[in-house]
């Protein structure tokens, strides 16, 4: 089983398209000196389809010790644990953070599926939320959403994206209805992962259901 502290929290962190859970590592690292007791979740982003991968992450949780579990999906990993909520109802939920997460759609992701090597890049996981209807807003949990406001990365080369974006995202691809929280921050979609900035932020909503609003953590 993956173990935990009877007492403390557990927050699944969960990465993104072509990632593995050691990129997570250093976020972990972060979260745990908030008090936090951090777990890492791999799956096949590209040869699994969304749901498959729902069915993994569901099982994962299953095996977790601990009295509530938190999730932080970078990415593609947002939508991943969206995707399992709505098809695996958790009774331990806590907040869950989406950091850079496409939930209105995708840009880049819809250029690239037009051509077939772009297809072969995305794999089965993203073309599945861009084809399916976005399940609805969860009730079981508070959810916070992080977007990114740096304009640094490969898909400004892929697709024209609106401003602001983080690279990859645009903000408005993070919207959804319903959150709790959101916060837009200077990083950069990759930065997402090494942001200590984002970690602080992060752990202020898992702790109390709202970001911080100091000007020196958000700009």
């Amino acid at each position: 089983m993956t173990g935990a502290a009877a007492d403390q929290d557990t927050v699944v962190l969960v990465h993104g398209l072509w990632m593995h859970g050691w990129v997570m590592r250093l976020m972990g690292m972060r979260l745990q000196r908030c008090g936090f007791h951090p777990v890492f979740f791999s799956y096949p982003s590209m040869r699994n389809s969304l749901s498959q991968n729902a069915l993994l992450l569901s099982n994962f949780v299953a095996n977790i010790a601990a009295p509530r579990v938190h999730f932080i999906g970078h990415s593609l990993g947002g939508l991943l644990v969206l995707q399992m909520l709505a098809e695996y109802p958790q009774q331990r939920i806590g907040r869950v953070i989406l950091a850079g997460s496409p939930y209105n759609g995708s840009r880049v992701a819809t250029k690239l599926s037009r051509i077939a090597p772009g297809r072969y890049i995305l794999g089965r996981s993203m073309p599945q939320w861009l084809s399916q209807e976005i399940p609805e807003r969860n009730d079981q949990c508070e959810l916070g959403v992080i977007a990114g406001h740096k304009s640094i990365g490969g898909g400004r080369l892929i697709s024209r994206l609106p401003h602001p974006n983080d690279g990859v995202v645009a903000v408005e691809e993070t919207k959804m209805p319903g959150t709790s929280d959101e916060i837009v921050l200077n990083v950069s979609h990759s930065g997402m992962l090494l942001s200590a900035v984002l970690v602080r932020q992060a752990c202020s909503f898992l702790r109390v259901g709202h970001f911080l609003r100091n000007p020196e953590l958000s700009l």
